[in-house]
């Protein structure tokens, strides 16, 4: 009988533990849930298309002009028109930052985004700037802003920033030769974190190619021209 009481007072006790228990681990499982569902989502929010090149050629004229072309040439998909397709995508700013830039077709890519007004601006290696088919002098005469080292070393990056948002980056300079010829990779990273690590270094090094802070001369040479 004493045990039997034991039992009957011990039960409500023993309800209240299973009872806290059982919201204890609904809490922990509500709360491993959300973890998952937020790692799920960052891990999905990263998007990444690869790029291979060298492009067969293709008609790039309706992407370019907008309106459909009846040339020749054949007009399916390609490399260089999936390049095109994410460049245009852009709407408020395209940062690009090339060792060297011939393409006609990614010209008149960058021209077109200008015109819409799209602030385009470019960095680009003093020593290609002159490159046989070099883009730099109509982008230049449209009022697109560019800037080159002044440096003994090349300008070897090779990206794109599109509104602050996608990373075109890879081995591919915007030539022709490199397009239709090299074998070479682009990949499109659209992950705000990286993204923005791009972001900082195409800022730094705009500031760095500023003609204002270049030094023309030695400051030897300097002193002896202000001294005359």
């Amino acid at each position: 009988p004493i045990n039997l009481v034991w039992q009957k007072r011990a039960r409500p006790a023993e309800t209240m533990w299973r009872i806290g228990l059982a919201f204890g681990l609904g809490v922990a499982l509500e709360a491993l849930l959300g973890w998952l569902l937020k790692r799920r989502r960052a891990s999905s929010s990263t998007a990444i298309e690869v790029i291979f090149f060298p492009s067969k050629v293709t008609c790039t004229e309706e992407l370019l002009a907008g309106v459909p072309c009846v040339c020749p040439l054949p007009h399916g998909e390609s490399a260089l028109s999936r390049l095109l397709v994410r460049v245009l995508e852009a709407r408020r700013s395209l940062d690009l930052c090339f060792f060297a830039f011939s393409s006609p077709q990614l010209g008149r890519a960058v021209l077109l985004l200008h015109s819409r007004g799209v602030r385009v601006r470019l960095v680009i290696d003093s020593d290609y700037m002159a490159l046989r088919g070099s883009q730099i002098g109509p982008l230049r005469r449209a009022g697109i802003p560019v800037r080159h080292d002044q440096d003994r070393g090349y300008m070897h990056h090779k990206f794109a920033i599109v509104d602050k948002k996608v990373l075109i980056t890879g081995s591919l300079n915007w030539t022709t030769q490199a397009i239709q010829t090299n074998q070479e990779n682009v990949l499109v990273v659209e992950d705000q974190a990286l993204v923005n690590i791009f972001v900082a270094e195409f800022e730094k090094i705009w500031e760095n190619y500023n003609p204002a802070n270049y030094t023309f001369f030695s400051k030897h040479e300097k002193t002896g021209i202000e001294n005359a």
